[in-house]
């Protein structure tokens, strides 16, 4: 447990009174990005006099809340880069609570108490029971059908937050803000749609209210913040003189852009380093594709290709060459960013990924990839098959997500899925053969690749012989052989150009 009399004098701590501090914000899903995010940020704000101060919500797990309990609801975040560490402990929590052990209808109260401008979210792609291919409400999500026959015991994040508005509505209170937090691209236009979509299931009139009351300011969130392992918290306790189960360590960088959408107010967020923008959607799909993609590209490769952290991918050139070529060449084409210089943004991406200190796994990154590709990797593709333009690269991660989801690696040993469609993909694997039909079989997942993609007839065959070379020479000799490809296409080009 954190002694905070026993922290060394080089860890800040909280230089305000928290005592002053309101309940004026819900948060669901308290885990390791927003300790090092959101509440990251609303902490600097609180030592400028700000009092908005944040109720921590977990839906399943409690220990981290029960932990956070036990040392007076701080926790530190540091900041860590390849030559040094920052260390600050954050103090802006005003109380947790943990949906199964405190109940669900306490997380619902306080959701509506008077005080509460904001409910936010990091809770995971997953956590909307959407459908990622259309962005809607997934009616068949089996949380969402037990919410739509008993709406006052919520088991879905929609229904949780719907139940809140409900319940406030009835008060006469005012409306919150709801904002999510979570790496989908217009992220709040996907929670408006599976909040209104559930209410007209359940009460027409209320789904009128929310349509015109309610708010969902969209936002793009980015920091890299690796899961904490047992050798990084043995690390840390020596730093700190006490354990702190709750830490987290994270890069340096930090970026919050928001919408500027909220009913009943917000924290001056500007004043801590976040941008207010009217348009969140250019900065989203910037960040989606090419940090984000480049991620899930290398994770699923470098996961191949034995490469534990994504610092390790960085040590292969080639590595770091498809990675930085993906972004320019085949995300950066199909942005609508104005005044950003791509080519420099990915110069700092590359930057970022090869922090050594950041312990940013592999494995870690390519969980639930049913809820990634569309955003990531589809939507530019289906941009290039549009415009008629090479997307090697694409095709590659996304044949890598099919070769990973095999569940056994190069060495032939077998892991863990980790994906809220674990069940289908085991399934699809289990009745296909490898190569086109094992193909075929995943891009029939419509949720995930729609309609278009299973029917067209170069997505396939591409797919496939990017497949079978992963099945035959491994992801790394897959990786040199493209740039090498690649290299010698644009010496050609550059050749005839010159003779021209």
């Amino acid at each position: 447990m954190l002694q905070i009399d026993r922290l060394p004098a080089d860890i800040q701590q909280p230089r305000y009174d928290r005592s002053q501090l309101k309940t004026r914000m819900v948060h669901i899903g308290f885990g390791a990005f927003h300790r090092a995010h959101q509440a990251l940020c609303s902490d600097k704000l609180a030592e400028q006099g700000s009092d908005w101060g944040y109720c921590e919500v977990n839906l399943n797990s409690g220990a981290l809340i029960q932990a956070l309990r036990a040392q007076d609801l701080l926790y530190t975040v540091t900041e860590m880069a390849d030559d040094s560490l920052n260390t600050r402990v954050i103090g802006v929590i005003t109380t947790a609570l943990h949906g199964k052990g405190d109940g669900i209808d306490a997380v619902i109260e306080a959701m509506s108490q008077p005080d509460v401008a904001i409910v936010s979210m990091t809770v995971t792609e997953k956590g909307y029971c959407h459908l990622p291919a259309s962005g809607d409400l997934n009616p068949d999500h089996p949380d969402i059908v037990h919410d739509i026959a008993h709406p006052d015991a919520p088991r879905s994040l929609p229904g949780l937050i719907l139940a809140a508005i409900r319940r406030r509505r009835a008060a006469g209170l005012a409306p919150f803000s709801v904002m999510s937090c979570d790496n989908m691209p217009e992220n709040g236009h996907v929670t408006r749609n599976v909040i209104v979509q559930l209410a007209q299931h359940q009460d027409e009139a209320l789904a009128d209210y929310i349509q015109q009351h309610i708010t969902f300011p969209s936002t793009m969130v980015d920091r890299i913040v690796p899961a904490m392992t047992d050798s990084a918290f043995e690390q840390l306790s020596a730093r700190l003189g006490s354990a702190d189960p709750v830490a987290v360590e994270a890069e340096p960088f930090f970026q919050w852009v928001i919408e500027d959408n909220f009913v009943s107010g917000r924290p001056a967020w500007e004043n801590a380093g976040a941008e207010l923008v009217n348009d969140v959607l250019p900065f989203e799909e910037m960040k989606l594709r090419m940090l984000n993609g480049s991620h899930s590209f290398l994770a699923y490769l470098g996961f191949l290709a034995g490469c534990e952290h994504i610092s390790d991918c960085m040590a292969d050139g080639h590595f770091r060459a498809a990675a930085r070529a993906l972004m320019v060449n085949e995300q950066a084409p199909t942005l609508r960013t104005q005044g950003i210089n791509l080519q420099e943004y990915a110069s700092k991406l590359i930057a970022r990924y090869e922090n050594r200190a950041i312990k940013h796994r592999t494995y870690q990154i390519a969980t639930d990839g049913t809820q990634k590709l569309p955003q990531r990797l589809l939507d530019s593709l289906r941009w290039h098959l549009r415009n008629g333009s090479r997307c090697d690269l694409l095709l590659l991660g996304i044949a890598a997500w099919m070769r990973y989801v095999g569940g056994v690696d190069e060495q032939g040993q077998p892991f863990e899925i980790r994906d809220p469609l674990k069940n289908e993909l085991t399934k699809c694997v289990a009745n296909s053969e490898e190569g086109e039909a094992r193909v075929r079989a995943l891009l029939g997942i419509k949720t995930v690749f729609g309609e278009d993609l299973p029917q067209n007839v170069e997505v396939v065959a591409r797919l496939t012989d990017f497949y079978q070379q992963l099945l035959q020479q491994g992801a790394r000799a897959t990786v040199h052989h493209l740039m090498n490809q690649t290299a010698l296409r644009t010496s050609k080009s550059a050749g005839a150009d010159v003779a021209r």
